[in-house]
């Protein structure tokens, strides 16, 4: 049977049969079928469109032409490996380090953003000479086992933790062990991370790193506070470590303001590793680590060649420069900058208006919002937010949570997403929100009532 002849419950009866069951669905108890999509918006095997609001992966759009046409017209030309002398290479990695600081000039091209986490773990500790990793509580880096191991997200479901990974408190200014009422949160947050180190070379060991995301994004969408990247850099490299900065999830002008998130820290702020994925190549398998000289040199000086088979292919490498280039000509990282501020306004306006909302936090159009059961506590409204997205779902738009409650809606939308985009969403959730508060309230009634 052709696809395009399958009903959307044969489509899932073969998955199931086929497929892991380890690989989730969206939606799982009832999955929509996606047959095509268009810049921020995906369409069902019925036509019905969809506005998405969670696909950072089609970082300029859904098959966006520009991109489109740079894979046809390379892939007609030549595919290969980086064995070879081809101008995309150098050229993207030239586009590249004019994003960067001046010492990140080093690059290395790889398929996906765990390949690439995987990299700057093995540089790091290639550099330093030690193995130890210090990251943060709920953090997720990737699938290899090497990053499962490093990723309490993960790994505290599975094995546990290694010995020789040490986990600091997500600097939450919400939530977390530091909130907003706290006289020097980033100060507390990094002397966290001075603390672990201490008790890590009691024990004879040493730290070959401290591994974030700029913006903890499966933590539930935090911005840590501005200057605790550097403190916590100082701690790390008095120890004699690196500091990775994972930019996978939030890269290439997302946040607005900044090419980089990490540049939300301050401009003194360089990590000494940046691994990049997802937006990178717009849905084609593409990932990057930039990185100094001398690390570069460090790794180089084992004399084990670094060879990945389709990393930094011409195909792969074309596609890179088509998403740069759209940025560039689209003024999407401005676009993200007014289209977030927009819908920060406009959730913050609802935060006032519905008590389940505790926090509206974010920059461009990376923007998390925290539901919450109570004020006091700020108890996560996990429930309620599952209801909220499956709702949302069925008026037609994708959205989901992230946080360790699983309470915080995550926007993290192609970067076309409008204003008129953003008014919809937020009018939607002001009805569905208003409805549950009804529900909510008549079942009190009905209960006060009952003898």
């Amino acid at each position: 049977m052709r696809p395009a002849e399958r009903s959307r419950q044969e489509t899932l009866a073969l998955r199931r049969h086929r497929i892991g069951s380890s690989c989730k669905l969206f939606f799982s108890h009832d999955p929509v079928k996606i047959v095509k999509a268009k810049g921020q918006y995906m369409y069902d095997e019925k036509g019905r469109q969809y506005l998405d609001c969670i696909n950072n992966v089609a970082h300029v759009g859904h098959c966006h032409p520009d991109i489109v046409k740079a894979a046809h017209e390379q892939n007609q030309l030549l595919n290969t490996n980086s064995r070879y002398l081809h101008d995309n290479l150098v050229d993207y990695a030239e586009r590249l380090s004019k994003t960067l600081p001046e010492k990140l000039c080093i690059f290395y091209f790889l398929n996906s953003g765990s390949e690439a986490n995987d990299l700057a773990l093995r540089l790091a500790r290639q550099y330093t000479k030690h193995e130890d990793v210090i990251v943060l509580d709920h953090a997720y880096h990737g699938h290899l086992t090497s990053l499962i191991d490093i990723s309490p997200y993960k790994f505290r479901n599975l094995e546990g933790q290694k010995e020789w990974v040490h986990v600091a408190p997500v600097p939450d200014t919400y939530r977390g062990l530091y909130r907003e009422d706290h006289e020097d949160s980033v100060t507390a947050y990094a002397n966290e991370v001075k603390n672990i180190i201490e008790e890590v070379h009691k024990r004879g060991r040493k730290i070959a790193a401290f591994f974030a995301e700029s913006l903890p994004s499966v933590g539930g969408q935090i911005i840590p506070p501005a200057g605790y990247f550097q403190k916590v850099a100082e701690h790390v490299h008095k120890a004699g470590g690196v500091f990775i900065a994972d930019e996978i999830q939030v890269g290439f002008g997302r946040v607005g303001k900044h090419f980089w998130a990490f540049q939300l820290q301050g401009e003194d702020f360089i990590p000494d590793i940046v691994t990049m994925g997802k937006p990178i190549g717009n849905g084609h398998p593409l990932a990057c680590v930039a990185t100094t000289k001398a690390i570069a040199e460090a790794f180089a000086a084992t004399g084990v060649e670094y060879f990945n088979t389709f990393g930094g292919n011409p195909v792969s490498c074309a596609i890179g420069l088509a998403v740069l280039d759209v940025i560039e000509k689209e003024h999407l990282q401005a676009h993200a900058t007014e289209v977030g501020n927009f819908l920060m306004k406009l959730l913050n306006e609802q935060k006032i208006k519905h008590p389940i909302i505790g926090d509206v936090r974010g920059s461009g159009l990376f923007i998390g919002v925290d539901l919450i059961k109570d004020q006091a506590e700020r108890t996560p409204a996990t429930a309620e937010a599952e209801y909220l997205v499956t709702r949302l779902k069925e008026e037609y738009i994708l959205l989901s949570t992230d946080g360790p409650g699983r309470n915080v809606l995550k926007f993290k939308p192609p970067m076309c997403f409008s204003m008129e985009d953003a008014r919809f969403v937020v009018d939607t959730i002001d009805k569905l929100l208003t409805d549950m508060e009804k529900e909510s309230l008549n079942r009190e009634k009905t209960s006060a009532c009952s003898p």
